[in-house]
């Protein structure tokens, strides 16, 4: 009972969500509305992590309301067929493992950044329509009373749960808002002021375009920009609903899951969509954890489209924008505040960096320059790991050996070279990479330099602890090498050219 009744808080709070989100886009309510409904239905059934919500969200409109634009509707739904079938190309090939590779600040980030895209989205709520079509923003009466109800509902939702957890608080608080609004007949924007939400069934149509390889030129690049900030939303907002519920794992099925929904969406005239972090919240804290309440969402977003539009669009849309600003409250990771003056530096600018992004440009493009950031903080870290310790040798006589000790990788090769004082040292020399790990093709030509320089000061160098395949790739320096019993065994993540002294770069 619990699941359903959450479900039927998400179904309220998406109404005005969709809506908002398709004019947006550029196209018609019902547009937005049967995308929350296709996509919902078929994330919950077959999605990688139950308690997710999904349906369109505004990170793909913002993307969309150029393409419909300039070419027409029927472009953006083809559009999100293409976009789905590239999702599941995504989730065939199990790309969703590598959302794993998203740094914790960034998710920080993301988290935060999208906390303030929600709520700055709720502002749009507070502006009206006149007769002439021009927006304006409430004033007077109107704006103090709007405002005392998203108060009232705020406050509902905080205290319901100390009275009863029977309904959930976000419904209770919609519930008792409605109710005062209607009995008092306080005149406040509602629902219907948005939009009608009555419709009929999605029916089955071929998107009207030509099927020819210019149409393919048009949608391509939109579908694979869409197709992107669908999964790493998606993807991101799993992991998030995971750490809540305490499950793992899904990754890839909730790219298949995203892409068939989107598929079929695009074929029922929906404007496609992927998760939602905001009604994946309402959701999770009105006790919905598992796949019937989002099945529950999307079959009473229907019913409200076929049966029940009347009586939606008579809900205040204060109450739902209360109930929005709580899930903002909730979502912002507030102790990421004084995280901030206790991590490194460089964690602290990510968090920051990526929250930025997020609310001025799209989640997408936040991510991927948050993981850049990571990226290069980590690998300048470990470049500067790299050093060595000397000592005379044990077995070979006037022999000096060198005990690496950090990777070797393309940013401490430059360290690595100035470990070695080749005038100086004897006619004998010793690398002993045991306490090291040579990474890459860049760190395979850093060892061929120093071997180099070595052999043209007339000296001999030993190298040990070198694994099988670096001893194939190296190619100069390859005969120097002592065998070892201890001999590490793990893989270069590089190929190799059988020609001498070539390396390419490659998978391993």
């Amino acid at each position: 009972m619990t699941d359903i009744l959450a479900g039927l808080t998400v179904s309220l709070a998406l109404v005005p969500e969709a809506v908002a989100f398709a004019f947006v886009a550029g196209v018609e309510p019902l547009v937005g509305l049967y995308a929350a409904f296709i996509v919902g239905l078929i994330t919950a059934v077959f999605g990688g992590r139950p308690g997710m919500i999904s349906g369109a969200t505004g990170a793909l409109a913002v993307v969309m309301v150029s393409l419909v634009s300039q070419h027409g509707v029927q472009y953006l739904f083809a559009t999100v067929v293409l976009m789905g079938l590239i999702q599941i190309a995504a989730g065939l090939m199990r790309w969703g493992k590598f959302i794993r590779m998203v740094p914790y600040p960034v998710m920080l980030g993301f988290v935060n950044g999208l906390a303030i895209v929600i709520g700055l989205a709720q502002l749009e709520q507070f502006r009206l329509t006149d007769a002439q079509g021009q927006h304006q923003w409430m004033s007077g009466g109107t704006l103090y009373l709007t405002l005392a109800l998203v108060m009232a509902t705020m406050v509902l939702i905080w205290i319901a749960p100390k009275l009863t957890r029977l309904i959930p608080a976000p419904l209770l608080a919609i519930g008792a808002v409605t109710a005062l609004v209607l009995g008092l007949g306080l005149e406040v924007p509602n629902v219907g002021d948005l939009a009608s939400v009555a419709g009929g069934w999605p029916s089955f149509a071929v998107p009207m375009v030509p099927l020819n390889l210019e149409t393919l030129m048009i949608i391509l690049p939109y579908a694979f920009i869409l197709a992107a900030i669908g999964l790493i939303e998606s993807l991101l907002t799993l992991n998030l609903v995971g750490d809540l519920t305490g499950q793992k794992g899904g990754a890839s099925q909730e790219c298949l899951a995203q892409g068939g929904a989107n598929v079929v969406t695009g074929f029922f005239g929906g404007m496609g969509g992927c998760a939602m972090i905001g009604q994946s919240m309402i959701n999770v804290n009105s006790g919905g954890r598992t796949r019937i309440s989002g099945i529950s969402a999307a079959l009473f977003l229907l019913a409200f489209i076929l049966f029940a539009s009347g009586l939606i669009e008579m809900i205040p849309v204060a109450a739902l924008v209360g109930v929005m600003f709580m899930v903002v409250i909730g979502t912002f990771a507030w102790n990421s505040i004084s995280t901030l003056f206790k991590v490194p530096r460089a964690d602290a600018l990510v968090i920051i960096v990526v929250t930025i992004v997020t609310v001025i440009e799209d989640l997408a493009v936040a991510v991927i320059v948050g993981v850049i950031m990571s990226a290069l903080v980590y690998a300048w870290n470990a470049a500067k790991r790299i050093n060595a310790s000397t000592r005379p040798s044990a077995r070979e006589a006037g022999a000096l050996v060198y005990e690496i000790r950090g990777p070797l990788f393309f940013g401490s090769v430059t360290g690595f070279r100035d470990l070695f004082h080749i005038n100086d040292d004897p006619e004998t020399v010793i690398i002993d990479f045991k306490e090291s790990r040579i990474v890459d093709q860049s760190a395979l030509q850093a060892i061929e330099d120093v071997a180099a320089k070595y052999d043209e000061a007339g000296k001999r160098v030993i190298l040990r602890h070198i694994s099988r395949d670096c001893h194939k790739l190296l190619t100069k320096s390859g005969q120097l090498m002592v065998d070892s019993d201890d001999d590490p065994d793990y893989e270069l993540a590089v190929d190799y050219d059988v020609r001498p002294g070539a390396f390419g770069a490659g998978h391993g």
